[in-house]
């Protein structure tokens, strides 16, 4: 359909879900009754508003513009102009209504999400909810379900109702758990937050409305009983799945019209899973109240009786939970008390208050105490199980609080806001056993020790082993934590002031408020016992309600001390007498005293007179409770009495003296005289005693014998009262009679077996009476009651009374009138129609329209004798029905029955059942309601088999039509010509094959061959209609077999893609199966490859994908490597051994011009580098892929390397010399250049390899090629030989050997490093002997007499193969020469050094011979000397060195610490490393944090840069903090936001050329830069340096809010130019003041506000065109925020902290040297050295002296210095090469 104007909706039922800009809207119209029943898909475009909207839903629906309606969302919000645009997502559900408030006439479905994974939910309760501690979890998984409901009833003003029915009744559908509540329930959108899995109340923000939104924390209230218990998002969900399979959630929120209902089930999800659908998806089904039509399963008919009850609530939820599991539906059958008991005791303090359930006190209702949770069990045949949890006495709170006697109360206070109440109570030992109550689930005495036969307990504890305190939280019990004890309460080691069996007879709870971690399942605290024991846990004791700061151990010791003394009592008194005095104590103690009878005493009572019984001795004796012996056994007391007893008399002995003995049962006449008798008294023992036992007594006290004459007479009549002969009883009655045996005087006779009997004759069964009359002649003769079966009328019977051991005594005959029972005897039910009542007999079936409500049922009782009985309240009491546990005992009292709710389903039959149950009768009548069809009212399409059609193809399946009535009950209504009247219609439906079937055997309609007209695929609405009914079902029209591969979010393939080599492409190479209609194919596991040339790479490597479930595949984001140029790939896909092609992707592969490639170095190629001599300048710049040298570049990354090359070796070694660069002098004009100045060349000649290096990154470094050079000699110096001679010792004898001074000396020129030189030079050496004296005219002469010898110096040497001096030359004896070479080189203009070689002259052989040695000697000492002092002067200078480091060290620690102080951040002097490193991960932790807090970004893709003239889009230039400013600066400089910056013209024209001419640019070059605004000009309210006037608004230079990450000239030059001196105030008023005022004085500049208003520089304002628009209508197109300025203080702090760490390490290493130097100073080895180098110098010293040199001379200083060259052969600098020679003489 057409869309209503341009932006407005168009109309469709495909869910498209917001594509193209679009949002998909679902309306339902519910105006009226008739309206059609489905919803309709409206497409909503971006940018339509409420108005377009409005009409387009007019168009949609065929309604008038001008009707009147509303729009509402499901939770009955009016949709306005204002409101629109944030209410009118994409995928909402709306109404089109009357009014806001109207009734839902029919349901509607509301489309939902929710998301995790199904298991998440269905296993949940089975992971949460394990078995554990012993317990079954069952009650605490349904305390969930009352959490919630609690949370739900916070807010109720009266009385909080909670009721859990257990519906067991296998007639009325399949076993079911029901939790309903009154609380305020939840609109649509909350109750579909609550099926979104760990959508917790602190994250439902924002989008997801809830009843939690913006959550804020409760008031502190008694025992944290704030009802806050509803907390992470899971619970309700893992308790519904562990008790059952299905939840239905239904809820009605107040003020609501609406009644909404959600069904979760494992069957649903699978379903789902199976057919592969989007398994968190589904529907909320909104309806009126009492509305039960959609429940049409049999397994849920109780739900129409549920639903019914809707009518009368305000508000409610009720969760119904199915298919629950057998195992738990007998555990809650068989323990029903237990687990009932088990939530009493969880909730205890919310059912009874903070104070708990005390019995001995009564409580009134009150805001702690207002809530009822009834718990009902229903069961077929079975009276209503009905339990409020109030009224249970025996949960362990309230046991633990009524055997109780005192309690201490105290707070704990934990670090942060956690506050701990807790309260301890006292439990006495009472007579013989301790009151601290039992607990089932934890028994005191443990089976361990049951089982243990062969360990005798003494005494058992009265706590046994369970912990002292119970644990709540936010006053509710959780179950599986619980606390020890606590320091201060736990028994103490030594003896304490109570005894140690009083700490076992305390219990305790603990009551934490919500900062305290709890699971998810609320089963176990997280962290509190760890909490309350930390050592900064504040304990105080709570007295009268005030927290008082005291010593909580010696507090609690003094009251356990008090309670032990009060209340532990060992004895029980009992037979209280009375109050006496007793004036046998002194006057103070004589009264009042307690008299007793008796006491109990360790299970024994003790009576008085018990022991000592007053037969024995006539006095009263006192004895204290404490001397009773309790250890002597019963048996020796017993004994004791006994014998005591045996002295007392027993029996009396009658003997006859005189004869005349009278015989037992003699007969004499009367007057006949009886012998003398002699009566003796004896005891048991038999002897005959006259007075008592005992000398108490005295002898006064004499026994006597009384002898008494009784006359005897047999039996002769019986005597029974009433003396009436008629004696009238009502049946079911016992009668008594009283019977006298009488002899014949009439006086009451007895004699032994003198039995009474009276038997009742007239009827079967009656009871006989019996009755013993031996011992007095009299008694009540009665029996059982006397009961005739079926009596109507009065009826006789006869009563017998005999004696039948005494024939001769007649019996006695009664006539009884038995008349009918006055008791209730039958019942009777009547249903009243009109004036006539109709009798319902016991299990008749009455049949009854379906859904309705049989009303006027009556009663009748009647007794045995058919009369009707009164009912009165007490039989009101006892009468019970079982269709409803709520009676009116108002109506009962009437006679009147509750009406019964007839089943909707007409398979649902109800059995009804009216019971009265008394001490005297059982009665009850019941009949069965079989519900039959209402008249026809729905037409009802069933799909059978898939609901999927692919395009092309016909619907798998049929649907089947039924005709039904409001419930949904079947009705015959076809006949065979009504297939006529059947219409099918549905958008795009191809009718050209529905085939329409009659099934006559199921009164039904058969349609197959649906299919659709190819089209976009999605749900498609098909409706049926058969005269005036109709119905719709929804198939899925899902897409035709893949024919196509497109690409989703790709650039416009016409083109090339520009990508950098190397980088990214922009986009994830994404591909979509499609049809051939280009329809997405959600066809999985489809191969998908990519094609391309090989010199193209991609990373990660190709790869073959598969398609996912919606036929997508993700091959990722390509990092792209190929040669400059146009390069092409291809996607395949491989379907059913067939390939499809996809799309050629071309890219334009350009150079990186961020990558660096090669090093260029610049040098003066044709310099000679001589040794020890300075290299030329080189210049090195970074050259990357695009040929232009990278700038910006830190220098301390570009390094030169040098090392003396080596033929195995062409890379740097480890030893080789590094060089930093220069800084940049003034005139180096070249940006990007590096130069490497004045730097030293080696001192030593050879071949050089120099090579520059770029670290690219901590493992990579960019080389350049090497540079070899040759170091040649530097200017000639002196003269040397190659080999130094030893010091000759001479004499002028005949020998030649003595006077030969040297042979085969070599003479070459070295420059001052000692490398040889001078190899052109042509001259000669003159050798001359000269003393040490110049004057001494008296030298020795060489052979000849000469003074001089000249030899020749060819190719840069000059040997002299022997040197002798003349036989009997002068000299004198024991005299020091020497001999000097002196170079004469005619072509040298400069004068070398000469070598000069010392000599000994002697004029004696011997002696010559003798120095000879010592001179020998005195060599090898030098060499041997020098070597030590170059080691100790090496080492003195290192050690200087290492001394200099370490200060330096200590002050950059010192400079960095105070850098440090200035930010806030102190370093402990000890642990240093941990500490900084615990420091940089936290800072490093909040710095990553505060990065990837979402902040405003510019999505406006930003212009590849091709090379380094390119800076990029002016959108991605500039960053600007505030958003208001952000907004309105983005909007005023729109149309330059996607522009490209470019330094030179030729830049912006190559940019031109490659986009065609599409991409505006803006070239730097071009600028005309005079007319730029200065950035440091004061705003123009600002004359002179003085404010001219006081602007309001918060002016500020709009240029001055742009911050600019990179090139911030560049970037100053390009907003200067387009903003200008353009200023940003508050709001339109203060820039309308700034500007009337500004033009008072100059030229005002363009003006922009906060709000988004702009004022020209004209004056030009208002209109949309000065308006800026939302900033989500920027799209994108706005400058980003920047980096938080926090983000940067936490880098500048790391960056020192790093700085610092280096430091540190650092001072610890140069430390850690310094100490080591220090030590190798003073080791043993060294010490010897120096030992050797003293002794090797006092050596010498002798030798010279015995030589006759001197000391210190000149030559020996050139050895010295000659060897020291000898030992340095490779170019390292001075100070590694002090290190390298200290470390070789190690």
């Amino acid at each position: 359909m057409a869309a209503a104007g341009a932006g407005g909706p168009s109309v469709g039922t495909e869910e498209d879900g917001g594509a193209d800009g679009h949002r998909t809207v679902y309306l339902f119209d519910r105006r009226e009754k008739e309206s059609e029943l489905g919803d309709r898909a409206l497409q909503v475009a971006e940018r339509t508003d409420f108005a377009a909207f409005r009409a387009s839903v007019c168009q949609t629906l065929g309604i008038s513009p001008e009707e009147k309606f509303v729009i509402t969302t499901t939770s009955r919000k009016e949709i306005t102009c204002d409101n629109f645009d944030e209410t009118v997502k994409d995928g909402v559900t709306l109404y089109l209504l009357q009014s806001v408030n109207q009734l839902l006439l029919t349901a509607t479905k509301e489309r939902i999400d929710f998301l995790p994974h199904y298991d998440t939910l269905v296993k949940s309760g089975m992971y949460e909810y394990y078995a554990s501690e012993g317990q079954n979890p069952l009650p605490f998984a349904l305390a969930e379900l009352i959490d919630n409901s609690l949370s739900a009833t916070s807010r109720n003003v009266g009385v909080r109702r909670i009721q859990i029915k257990l519906l067991f009744d296998e007639t009325q559908g399949k076993p079911a758990v029901a939790v309903i509540d009154n609380g305020r329930g939840m609109t649509s959108k909350q109750l579909n937050n609550w099926a979104v899995y760990r959508l917790s109340k602190f994250t439902r923000q924002g989008d997801f409305e809830s009843d939690h939104s913006g959550y804020v924390r409760p008031v502190p209230v008694p025992r944290s009983l704030n009802s806050d218990i509803s907390y992470f998002g899971v619970g309700g969900k893992q308790a519904v799945f562990f008790v059952g399979q299905s939840a239905r959630m239904i809820s009605k929120p107040a003020e609501s019209q609406d009644v909404h209902e959600l069904v979760l089930s494992k069957e649903d999800f699978e379903k789902k899973e199976k057919n592969k659908e989007a398994i968190y998806s589904g529907y909320i089904r909104n309806r009126k109240p009492s509305d039960s039509v959609h429940i049409t399963n049999d397994d849920e008919r109780f739900l129409h009786n549920l639903i019914l009850e809707e009518k009368e609530k305000d508000s409610f939820t009720a969760v119904v939970i199915t298919g629950v599991q057998p195992e738990h539906i007998q555990y809650l059958k068989n323990y029903f008390h237990l687990w009932t008991r088990q939530l009493a005791h969880i909730y205890h303090y919310y059912i009874h208050g903070p104070k708990g359930n005390e019995i001995r006190t009564s409580k009134e209702l009150g805001p702690f105490n207002n809530i009822d949770i009834e718990i009902s069990m229903f069961e077929k045949g079975k009276a209503p199980k009905i339990v409020n949890l109030r009224e249970i006495q025996d949960d362990m709170q309230t046991l633990y609080i009524n055997t109780a006697s005192d309690s201490f109360e105290f707070k704990a206070h934990v670090e942060g806001d956690g506050v701990v109440e807790g309260i301890i109570r006292f439990h006495p030992f009472l007579y013989d056993r301790e009151t601290y109550p039992d607990d089932p689930c934890f028994p005191s005495k443990l089976k361990e020790e049951e089982d243990d036969d062969d360990c005798f307990i003494l005494e058992k504890a009265a706590r046994g082993k369970r912990p002292i305190f119970e644990c709540f939280w936010n006053g509710r019990l959780i179950p599986y934590t619980s606390v020890e004890d606590f320091d201060w309460c736990t028994p103490p080691k030594k003896r304490g002031l109570a005894p140690i069996e009083c700490y076992n007879r305390i219990s305790g709870a603990l009551f934490t408020n919500d900062k305290f971690q709890v699971s998810t399942n609320k089963l176990t605290f997280m962290d509190l016992e760890l909490k309350l024991k930390d050592k900064n846990t504040l304990f105080t004791r709570i007295l009268n309600g005030q927290e008082q700061r005291m010593k909580i151990d010696r507090e609690f010791a003094l009251w356990l001390k008090d309670c032990h003394e009060k209340y532990d009592k060992q004895i029980k008194f009992t037979l209280f007498k009375g109050i006496i005095t007793r004036p046998d104590l002194p006057s103070k103690k004589q009264g009042p005293w307690a008299t007793y009878s008796a006491i109990e005493w360790d299970g024994k009572i003790y009576k008085a007179g018990q022991l000592e019984p007053q037969a024995l001795y006539d006095e009263v004796k006192t004895v204290p409770i404490a001397k009773l012996d309790r250890t002597v056994a019963e048996k020796t007391v017993r004994k004791y009495v006994e014998d005591e007893m045996a002295r007392l008399p027993d029996r009396l002995s009658v003997t006859w003296p005189e004869g005349d003995e009278l015989l037992p049962n003699e007969i004499r006449p009367a007057g006949t005289p009886i012998g003398a008798l002699r009566i003796e008294i004896l005891n048991k023992k038999g002897e005959a005693m006259q007075k008592l036992p005992g000398t108490s007594h005295g002898g006064s006290k004499k026994l006597l014998v009384e002898l008494k004459v009784i006359l005897h007479c047999p039996p002769h009549c019986l005597k029974v009262k009433p003396d009436s002969e008629i004696l009238v009883i009502e049946n079911g009655t016992a009668f008594p009679f009283q019977v006298e045996v009488l002899d014949e005087s009439d006086n009451i006779t007895a004699q032994p077996k003198l039995i009474v009997h009276c038997k009742f004759l007239g009827a079967p069964n009656l009871p006989v009476y019996i009755v013993d009359c031996s011992s007095s002649g009299t008694s009540i003769l009665t029996g059982s009651a006397i009961h005739v079966q079926n009596i109507k009328k009065d009826q006789t019977l006869k009563a017998r009374i005999e004696i039948p051991s005494c024939k001769d005594v007649l019996p006695v005959e009664k006539t009884i009138k038995l008349l009918p029972s006055s008791h209730v005897a039958r019942l009777q039910i009547f249903s009243v129609e009109g004036q006539k009542a109709i009798q319902i007999k016991h299990q008749d079936e009455v049949n009854w329209i379906a859904g309705d409500v049989m009303r006027n049922l009556i009663f009748q009782m009647y007794d045995e004798g058919e009369r009707e009985i009164n009912i009165t309240s007490a039989l009101a009491e006892k009468i019970k029905v079982n269709w409803t546990p709520e009676i009116n005992k108002e109506h009962l009292l009437q006679g009147l029955l509750p009406d019964v709710q007839v089943p909707t389903s007409v398979k649902d039959m109800r059995y009804c059942q009216v019971s009265f149950q008394d001490d005297h009768v059982s009665l009850e009548s019941a009949f069965t309601v079989r519900p039959l069809p209402d008249e026809a009212k729905h037409l009802k399409c069933e799909l059978k088999g898939g609901k999927t059609v692919q395009m092309g193809q016909e619907l798998q399946g049929e649907v089947v039509l039924i005709v039904t009535d409001q419930y949904g009950n079947q009705i015959p209504a076809f006949s065979p010509g009504c297939l006529s009247a059947l219409s099918i219609a549905g958008v795009g439906l191809d009718s050209s094959n529905l085939k329409t079937t009659l099934q006559e055997n199921t009164q039904s309609i058969s349609v197959r061959g649906i299919r659709f007209i190819p089209g976009p695929p999605g749900n498609k609405d098909l409706c049926f209609t058969w005269r005036e009914f109709s119905d719709f079902i929804r198939v899925q029209l899902i897409s035709g077999p893949p024919a196509k591969l497109l690409l989703v979010d790709w650039p416009e393939l016409k083109e090339s893609i520009p990508v950098i080599n190397g980088r990214e492409l922009q986009n994830p190479l994404t591909v979509q199966l499609c049809d051939q209609w280009d329809n997405p194919a959600p066809v999985p596991h489809v191969k998908i490859s990519l094609t391309k040339a090989n010199n193209l790479k991609l990373m990660p490597s190709n790869q073959q994908h598969k398609t996912d479930e919606k036929g997508r595949a993700n091959l990722g984001v390509f990092i792209v490597v190929a040669p400059r140029g146009e390069h092409i790939m291809q996607v395949k896909a491989v379907y059913n051994k067939s390939t499809i092609e996809g799309p050629i992707i071309k890219l334009m592969i350009l150079p990186d011009p961020e990558k660096p490639i090669r090093l260029n170095v610049k040098y003066d190629k044709d310099a000679c580098f001589l040794a020890g001599g300075l290299f030329t300048d080189f210049m090195v710049s970074v050259i990357s892929e695009d040929d232009s040298i990278i700038k910006n570049i830190n220098p301390a990354r570009i390094s030169m390397k040098l090392w003396k090359l080596a033929s195995s070796m062409n890379r740097p070694p480890a030893n080789a010399e590094t060089f930093s660069c220069n800084k940049i002098k003034d005139n180096d004009k070249e940006d990007g250049c590096f130069y490497f100045r004045d730097k030293v060349i080696p001192n030593k000649v050879g071949t050089y390899c120099i090579q520059f290096g770029f670290m690219m990154d901590k493992a990579n470094i960019l080389s350049s090629e090497q540079v070899i050079i040759d170091v040649l000699p530097n200017q000639p110096v002196k003269l040397v030989p190659e080999i130094q001679p030893a010091t000759p010792a001479v004499s002028n004898v005949r020998s030649v050997a003595s006077r030969t001074l040297v042979r085969d000396l070599h003479l070459s020129i070295t420059d001052e490093y000692g490398n040889h030189t001078g190899i052109n030079l042509v001259g000669t050496v003159v050798a001359t002997i000269k003393g040490f004296n110049e004057e001494d005219t008296d030298t020795p002469l060489f052979i000849g007499k000469v003074r001089t010898l000249e030899f020749p110096f060819v190719n840069g040497s000059a040997e002299i193969m022997s040197l002798v001096l003349a036989e009997n030359s002068p000299g004198r004896d024991s005299t020091e020469y020497f001999i000097v070479f002196e170079p004469r080189l005619p072509s040298l203009s400069r004068t070398l050094e000469p070598y000069i070689l010392p000599f000994m002259f002697y004029n004696d052989v011997k002696k010559q011979q003798q120095m000879a040695a010592l001179t020998k000697e005195k060599d090898q000492l030098s060499k041997s000397i020098v070597m030590y002092r170059s080691l100790f002067e090496a080492s003195k200078q290192l050690l200087d060195e290492i001394k200099c480091q370490v200060e330096e060290a200590k002050l950059k620690e010192a400079q960095l610490r105070n850098e440090l102080k200035v930010h806030n951040i102190d370093i402990p002097v000890t642990q240093q490393i941990p500490h900084i490193e615990a420091l940089l991960k936290r800072k490093m932790s909040e710095q990553e944090e505060l990065k990837k807090k979402p902040r405003r970004s510019c999505t406006l893709p930003n212009y590849t840069k091709g090379s380094g003239d390119v800076l990029g889009k002016i959108a991605h230039l500039a960053q600007i903090e505030d958003d208001r400013a952000a907004m309105v600066i983005s909007w005023h400089l729109a149309s330059d936001m996607d522009c490209v910056v470019t330094l030179t013209t030729d830049a912006a024209r190559r940019i031109y050329d490659e986009t065609q001419g599409r991409q505006q640019v803006l070239p730097l070059d071009s600028i005309y830069k005079k007319t730029l605004p200065d950035w440091k000009r004061p705003l123009p309210h600002f004359r002179n340096g003085k404010l001219y006037f006081k602007p309001i608004g918060d002016p500020v230079f709009a240029r001055d809010l742009l911050t600019f990450p990179d090139n911030i000239e560049h970037c100053e030059t390009v907003f200067g130019m387009l903003l200008g001196d353009t200023i940003i105030l508050d709001n339109l008023d203060a820039a309308n003041h700034y500007r009337k005022e500004v033009v008072k004085i100059t030229h005002c500049p363009t003006l922009l506000t906060r709000d988004g208003d702009r004022i020209r520089s004209n004056g030009k304002f208002g209109g949309l065109q000065n308006k800026a628009p939302p900033m989500d209508k920027l799209r994108g197109m706005v400058f980003g925020a920047p980096v938080p300025k926090q983000c940067l203080i936490l880098g500048e702090q790391i960056d020192l902290l790093q700085q610092y760490r280096s430091a540190v390490c650092k001072l610890g290493s140069v430390n850690e040297d310094l100490n080591g130097q220090l030590e190798y100073l003073h080791t043993p080895d060294m010490k010897k050295k120096k030992q050797e180098l003293d002794e090797q110098e006092k050596s010498l010293k002798l030798i010279e002296q015995k030589l006759g040199m001197t000391p210190t001379r000149k030559c020996n200083d050139s050895l010295r210095h000659s060897t020291k060259v000898e030992m340095t052969d490779c170019p390292i600098p001075p100070k590694r090469m002090r290190r390298e020679s200290t470390r070789q003489n190690r």
